[in-house]
């Protein structure tokens, strides 16, 4: 089973370090043999993700595809629903505005040990896909998605493997694209910037003035 089918770039945050990038980003493979909606007696869909338009975007074209969805923005919500009734595929952002999404995953997996968990994460890295898929969840996915990208991970083969990509973007190029998307998340600040990502303030202004790596 595929730990991380990625798609690329934009990440955010802006409280992780650059060590975080050790891997590059990969792409769902949209080819790979899958299963379809209308396979399951159940196609409960949770959504969990703070960003407002990307939740209730993804939410309607995953009802288009046939799911029956629903959705919370906060840990909090999306415990009491899956207590509530547990849903047999859930899309779970990690960072949410009150606390972790993966506290949401091991809540699903506790009240439904069949259900199919896809993480999604504006940032991507190696360990937090691994503590994603240890906590429950089939795959991570790294934004920005669509309902296509959503929809071949939540109903993957689990026997299937991902290809490599052809063109992988580079670790530099990973890193340099999330530096410069925190600094845009701290109002283009270079000292804010430097302290949250644990850089001297020159290092970040050398790399701020360099073109982005291939």
């Amino acid at each position: 089973m595929p730990l991380c089918k990625e798609n690329n770039s934009r990440m955010s945050h802006c409280n992780s370090g650059d060590s975080d990038y050790m891997t590059t980003i990969m792409k769902v493979d949209k080819s790979l043999p899958g299963l379809k909606i209308t396979d399951f007696e159940d196609k409960s869909l949770l959504i969990v993700d703070d960003d407002d338009p990307l939740r209730m975007r993804l939410a309607r074209a995953m009802e288009k595809k046939g799911f029956q969805v629903k959705d919370a923005k906060t840990v909090e919500n999306a415990i009491k629903m899956v207590i509530s009734a547990p849903p047999k595929f859930a899309l779970v952002d990690l960072r949410l505005e009150d606390g972790n999404g993966l506290d949401v995953v091991k809540e699903i997996n506790k009240a439904k040990k069949d259900s199919r968990i896809v993480m999604l994460t504006g940032y991507g890295n190696l360990p937090t896909a691994v503590a994603a898929v240890k906590s429950g969840a089939i795959d991570y996915l790294a934004k920005p998605v669509d309902a296509d990208d959503v929809e071949a991970a939540l109903l993957a083969d689990p026997e299937s493997k991902a290809k490599p990509p052809e063109n992988p973007m580079s670790a530099d190029r990973v890193k340099w694209e999330h530096i410069h998307r925190v600094f845009e998340l701290c109002n283009r600040n270079v000292s804010e910037t430097a302290r949250r990502l644990k850089m001297h303030r020159r290092t970040l202004q050398r790399i701020l003035s360099k073109r982005s790596p291939r």
